[in-house]
């Protein structure tokens, strides 16, 4: 097993084995805390080859700096299966995720577990937004055009 795409994005969705992402980042700032992030979602998109068919456990952890769990763990089952004519199949994933609350600036990671073994992790930085100004003398947030 391959893990082909695991993104942190602003929305995604599968249409038909296509797999389409919107806005991903891997930076969220915010001007005070603690502050939540509205919606986000994870994709992943994993390569099978035919000896991997069948049922395979997923699990995906959100954990701040020290190692604890923001929101509970995201479990979910995949089954695998292959039609005759090919060597190996992609299975993708979206989930969404509402509210996501970060308490602190730092560090914050989404680590992805497949049939019990660690695979990946994501990292998050969680950063307190700096107020500039703009060429008018307007005040303005730093992520802002």
């Amino acid at each position: 097993m391959e893990v082909e795409i695991f993104a942190l994005c602003d929305a995604a969705a599968d249409y038909g084995g296509k797999l389409n992402l919107l806005g991903t980042f891997d930076t969220v700032r915010a001007q005070q805390f603690p502050t939540a992030r509205p919606h986000c979602a994870v994709a992943l998109r994993m390569r099978f080859e035919r000896v991997e068919e069948g049922e395979h456990r997923i699990r995906i952890n959100f954990v701040d700096g020290d190692g604890k769990p923001i929101i509970p763990n995201l479990d979910s089952k995949l089954t695998v299966r292959f039609p005759p004519e090919v060597s190996s199949v992609c299975a993708n994933m979206v989930l969404a995720i509402n509210g996501m609350k970060f308490d602190r600036p730092g560090h914050y990671s989404i680590d992805l577990g497949v049939d019990g073994r660690y695979e990946k992790s994501l990292p998050i930085h969680v950063v307190q937004a700096r107020e500039e100004k703009d060429e008018v003398g307007r005040m303005k947030d730093e992520h802002q055009g």
